[in-house]
C-alpha cells in the first residue's frame, strides 16, 4: 500500500506525541537535564517541532551542524499538539485552499501555529515522495509548548550518532532497528483538511 502524501507519522502513546528539535548545548543540555526549557530559551520566537526523526537528522546533519549539536526528543501532550494543528495555518499560500492571497496573509498573521509539509527523508537523508509535517509555534503556542504541553525532554544525540554510524558502515538494517517506531498518528477525519489541498 502506498504512503499518502500528507500524513503525520510519529512516535506516540495514548496521551503524548514525541517531536524533535536540535539546539546548541547551552540550551539542549539543561533542557534535557531539567526536563523543561531553560530561561534562555526564547518563548517569544517561533520554534519548529518535527515528529519525524529522520527529517530532524536531515535538518541538523545528524547533530553535526553548528548550533544544532544537541538533539532533543520532546514528549508533549496530544491535546496540545492537536490544539496547535487546529489553530495552524499553512505556511504558504495555496490556490484552491485559501480564498485569496490576502485572506491567507490575514490568517497567517493571526495563527499561533503554522505548518509546512516537506519531503520525508530516508536513511541517506534523500527525499521521499511523501511529506513530513513541520509545525511552527509562535506567541501563545510557543509559550504553551514550553510551559504546559511538555511532558519530558530527552537528549537523543547519542542515538543520532549511532544511527549515522550504521548508515556510514552500510548496515541499513541495523540503522533501521535503532530508529524510533513512528506510526500513523490518529486524527479525526478532516483534521488536516485546512493544512493541505
Amino acid at each position: 500500500m502506498s504512503e499518502p502524501t500528507y500524513r503525520i507519522r510519529a512516535l506516540h502513546t495514548g496521551s503524548t506525541i514525541t517531536v524533535y528539535q536540535a539546539y546548541a548545548p547551552q540550551i539542549g543540555l539543561p533542557a534535557a537535564r531539567e526536563g523543561r526549557f531553560p530561561a534562555v530559551w526564547k518563548r517569544d520566537r517561533m520554534t519548529w517541532i518535527k515528529p519525524s526523526f529522520l527529517w530532524m537528522m536531515y535538518r541538523c546533519g545528524w547533530g553535526a551542524k553548528e548550533g544544532q549539536e544537541t538533539v532533543l526528543a520532546v514528549e508533549i501532550s496530544r491535546d496540545g499538539f492537536e490544539w496547535a494543528l487546529e489553530h495552524a495555518c499553512l505556511s504558504h499560500y495555496e490556490h484552491g485552499l485559501h480564498a485569496d492571497r490576502a485572506a491567507w496573509k490575514r490568517q497567517l498573521k493571526r495563527a499561533p501555529a503554522r505548518v509546512q509539509w516537506d519531503p520525508e527523508r530516508d536513511l541517506h537523508l534523500q527525499p521521499l515522495a511523501h511529506r513530513s509535517l513541520q509545525l511552527g509555534l509562535t506567541g501563545e503556542a510557543a509559550r504553551l509548548y514550553a510551559d504546559e504541553w511538555t511532558v519530558s525532554i530527552t537528549d537523543v544525540t547519542s542515538l543520532a550518532h549511532a544511527v549515522h554510524a550504521q548508515v556510514r558502515a552500510g548496515d541499513l538494517d541495523a540503522a533501521r532497528q535503532l530508529l524510533p517506531r513512528e506510526t500513523p498518528y490518529p486524527l479525526g477525519e478532516g483534521s488536516l483538511a485546512h493544512l493541505h489541498r
